[in-house]
């Protein structure tokens, strides 16, 4: 262990060699006998309220963000008996947008940070980015491990990035790293990321940034709720868990919410440390609940 560096020792407490034949099996054992269960409509009513609506698009404006927050607004008068959405989700230049246009209590503004989707910048670019966006009005920032610096081993800048943001949003601002797990490939590596993120700072560890061809997979996701699994047992620190890219559909969710349910309990199944990061699929689930189709965002 004296050769480790700590890094290697903390990966060390974990198992991180993982058979991704069984997590395939174990996946599809759920989907098949669990998740029916869950299809209903207070299950689908919960995941509404943990939907970070997000609009990561190269033509936002503060026009159409402004607009795009006045949604929000508007659902509570339209919906009042529905749990609104957890959070929106923006580039940080739209955080004060958001926070100025924003009317609803217990909606979080979230902005994704630290040079998002390539992580690819210096620290103190992130670093400044970071402290703008929470200065404009983020409650919270999703930032991505800097996934090229995982792969090459260098797992020390990887966990100082992490720590060193962590540290820029503060106690008050929970920070999410994005591990980007379809570049990751493997289960081991997943798990090692997800262990490592948190390690070094993160409040919840999240699928994807969606601008990958790979993005959230129920794979991925079980790998990473084993691994927040595990470290709570090792630490007692909840850590919250975010899937993102690629919902497309209701059983899509129902899916991630069955596997947390499975894997991590009921403790996890609150708005606060299970979010699902898309749009598309806000109008899906809304249209179920009312029975109709709804186009509401």
């Amino acid at each position: 262990m004296a050769d480790l560096s700590k890094y290697e020792q903390a990966l060390s407490k974990y198992n991180c060699e993982v058979d991704d034949a069984q997590v395939a099996a174990a996946v599809k054992k759920i989907i098949t006998e669990k998740v029916p269960e869950n299809d209903n409509l207070e299950t689908k009513k919960f995941l509404f309220g943990s939907i970070e609506l997000t609009t990561l698009k190269t033509t936002d404006s503060d026009e159409s963000v402004m607009a795009f927050t006045e949604r929000v607004n508007q659902f509570d008068e339209a919906y009042g008996d529905l749990p609104h959405v957890a959070t929106i989700c923006v580039y940080p230049c739209f955080a004060k947008t958001v926070a100025q246009t924003l009317e609803i209590d217990g909606v979080e503004i979230a902005c994704v940070s630290g040079s998002f989707p390539s992580s690819q910048a210096l620290i103190e670019v992130k670093i400044a980015e970071t402290a703008l966006a929470v200065k404009d009005g983020a409650t919270e920032i999703d930032i991505v491990m800097p996934v090229g610096k995982f792969l090459a081993g260098d797992y020390e800048t990887v966990c100082d990035d992490i720590a060193e943001l962590k540290a820029t949003c503060g106690e008050d601002v929970a920070m999410k790293v994005i591990l980007e797990t379809g570049c990751l490939k493997t289960g081991s590596n997943i798990k090692k990321a997800s262990i490592l993120s948190m390690y070094a700072g993160a409040d919840y560890i999240k699928t994807s940034t969606g601008k990958e061809k790979i993005s959230a997979t129920p794979e991925a996701a079980y790998v990473m709720c084993q691994a927040i699994k595990e470290y709570y047992e090792q630490t007692g620190i909840q850590i919250g868990f975010k899937p993102a890219g690629g919902i497309n559909s209701v059983m899509d969710a129902l899916i991630y919410y069955t596997i947390v349910k499975e894997v991590l309990g009921e403790k996890w199944l609150t708005n606060k440390w299970f979010r699902m990061g898309t749009s598309r699929l806000a109008n899906l689930l809304l249209s179920e609940i009312v029975g109709e189709e709804v186009k509401f965002f």
